[in-house]
């Protein structure tokens, strides 16, 4: 079997990549050219892929790199992962996302509208949601270009689908964590600062709220999850989620428990109370996953929170602490750009 993940060098993209080769697939990347390529999250596995520069800016690029590989399946993983991001650039949100996405359905449509494609849609999608848990059939009410974004590309990864019968199948993913997980999300922030407080590196973290609550799981059980649509014989569209909401305050607990400390005493909140709009809590309900595809996520929310730690801690090492402070850097530096 033969794979195409665009977004390969990111969070999902690095599990993905990794849990395709595990299966015995050849595993082909898409990136677009860079003066300072990032493939750290990749490094241990860059000698079994193979990276090819195509952009979702250019439509010629996706064709030339469809025809090149020729694909069984393809996972679309690429754009911006962080809803802030959106607010910043939202043109260029818009135009990598959503028209991103419409010029690679055209491009497998051209090349061989049989190759399965998954594609990565967003719960930003609901926005004010309507009802919590969300469901399948929950209605879409985007309040980001983000998500705006994001649900311009899942409608049309369905009309695609219906039009022309190929076989997509979209996720609609929940926050999904991991020690891969980027410095612009409050878990990360958290974990990293529980790991620097723990080795005398920092004194305390400030946050703008702990009431923010979210479903979260783990990355790797979410691109199971991707892999297990595509051998479906009926493409659909699945939420991927726990189900089990969290709020912030929970996350620097199990942060700080991780490293024999007490929470309290490092964190500060920049506005009490802030960050609750009153409304239905992001809760995913993958029922449907479950029984279409007998997907269940494995790794219990603690144990995902004393993962990250973990690795911020041993990235933290005296032995690794130069080039953790030169990756910590470069983070703050993309988000931020």
């Amino acid at each position: 079997m033969r794979a195409i993940i665009t977004g390969i060098t990111g969070q999902d993209g690095s599990y993905l990549a990794e849990f395709l080769l595990s299966r015995g697939y050849e595993v082909h990347g898409a990136v677009r050219a860079a003066s300072y390529p990032r493939y750290e999250r990749i490094q241990p596995i860059l000698h079994r892929v193979r990276l090819h520069q195509a952009d979702l800016l250019d439509q010629i690029s996706l064709i030339h790199l469809i025809e090149e590989v020729r694909p069984d399946e393809i996972y679309n993983l690429a754009g911006p992962s962080s809803p802030s991001w959106g607010w910043a650039q939202p043109v260029l949100c818009s135009d990598i996302i959503a028209l991103g996405t419409i010029r690679l359905l055209e491009a497998v449509r051209i090349v061989d509208p049989n190759i399965r494609l998954f594609h990565a849609s967003s719960c930003d999608m609901y926005g004010r949601a309507v009802e919590s848990p969300q469901t399948e059939r929950t209605a879409f009410l985007p309040t980001t270009p983000f998500g705006a974004a994001k649900l311009n590309a899942h409608w049309a990864a369905a009309a695609y689908r219906d039009k022309y019968g190929m076989k997509i199948s979209c996720g609609i993913l929940f926050d999904h964590e991991s020690p891969r997980r980027g410095m612009a999300f409050p878990t990360r922030q958290i974990t990293h600062a529980a790991a620097r407080v723990k080795l005398g590196l920092q004194s305390t973290v400030v946050l703008d709220t702990l009431n923010t609550r979210r479903d979260r799981g783990f990355a790797g059980d979410f691109v199971r999850a991707f892999w297990m649509m595509l051998q479906h014989p009926a493409p659909d569209d699945y939420v991927i989620a726990t189900g089990r909401p969290q709020c912030l305050e929970d996350v620097c607990r199990y942060a700080f428990e991780a490293v024999n400390l007490d929470w309290r005493d490092f964190v500060r909140i920049k506005t009490v109370g802030a960050g609750s709009s009153g409304g239905p809590v992001v809760q995913g309900d993958a029922s449907h996953a479950r029984r279409k595809l007998l997907w269940e996520p494995e790794v219990a929310f603690p144990d995902l929170i004393q993962m990250m730690v973990d690795a911020d801690v041993e990235q933290y090492s005296p032995k690794n602490r130069p080039v953790a402070d030169i990756l910590v850097d470069e983070q703050v530096r993309d988000h931020q750009s």
